[in-house]
């Protein structure tokens, strides 16, 4: 258990690091408390993580902290074999130290890795076809979606070349009886990302049981990625990103001590 609770103040970190590390602070800060008003959170369970531009160093939340409660100051900084690179009273979870730490060292692009434990994402997870072509939201992920195969609580060392393996060059894997897993070059890419897994997960669940749903041709999936680039002109995050912290600023502000 951590020593102090997250109710307790936190010296804030910003005069000890580069303003770089700070922003992404800020923006991994924003991303856990808006999982949580988006409802995709599990209690203090699961994790996002974040590169420190310019090192190998990455962030990841503290262990017993709602995703509500974090801040930029209070996420732990710690290097490639889980080890503490910034003096924190605060333990992480090792399960994300798994899964997160194998794939940002295999992905150099992977700036930001984004895992969920969402009902609708752990329901299509379950689902013997997983992920079915039925929606729009679907057709933005389909093309660069890659699955995982369940075995256990991912603390096990030796899941992790095969965590790297599945997921290949993908930006969505889908960890089968487990949940959801995004990466992006930035953390409001990975959580933009987040955000059309799940709705097209939870698209797939709503649909009524027993319905003959319509697939989505695959000559029009194909098109997809060439369509998607059109219609986030600028790129989907950095339009989609600003809009996201106003809203947070309104519901929970605090993320950026």
């Amino acid at each position: 258990m951590p020593p102090s609770s997250p109710l307790d103040p936190i010296p804030g970190l910003q005069a000890q690091v580069s303003p770089e590390e700070w922003q992404t602070r800020v923006d991994l800060a924003a991303a856990y408390r808006l999982v949580a008003l988006f409802g995709w959170d599990d209690l203090v369970f699961t994790h996002i993580t974040a590169k420190v531009p310019g090192t190998e160093h990455f962030l990841i939340n503290p262990y017993g902290f709602m995703f509500e409660e974090i801040t930029a100051s209070s996420l732990v900084k710690i290097d490639g074999a889980g080890r503490k690179v910034l003096d924190s009273p605060y333990d992480i979870n090792p399960a994300g130290f798994t899964i997160h730490s194998c794939i940002h060292a295999a992905r150099h692009d992977a700036a930001c890795v984004l895992h969920t434990h969402s009902i609708n994402g752990v329901a299509v997870s379950a689902e013997k076809d997983g992920l079915r072509p039925i929606s729009q939201f679907a057709a933005s992920v389909l093309h660069s979606l890659a699955y995982h195969d369940y075995e256990g609580f991912a603390v096990n060392d030796d899941e992790k070349p095969r965590l790297v393996r599945d997921l290949g060059d993908k930006s969505f894997l889908m960890l089968r009886n487990h949940g959801l897993l995004t990466v992006g070059d930035s953390v409001a890419a990975a959580f933009l990302a987040m955000h059309r897994f799940e709705a097209a997960c939870m698209v797939q669940v709503r649909a009524r049981p027993g319905a003959e749903m319509l697939d989505i041709p695959a000559e029009v999936l194909d098109a997809a990625p060439a369509q998607l680039a059109k219609v986030r002109t600028g790129g989907g995050a950095r339009l989609v990103w600003p809009g996201l912290l106003r809203r947070l600023d309104r519901r929970n502000p605090g993320y950026a001590q």
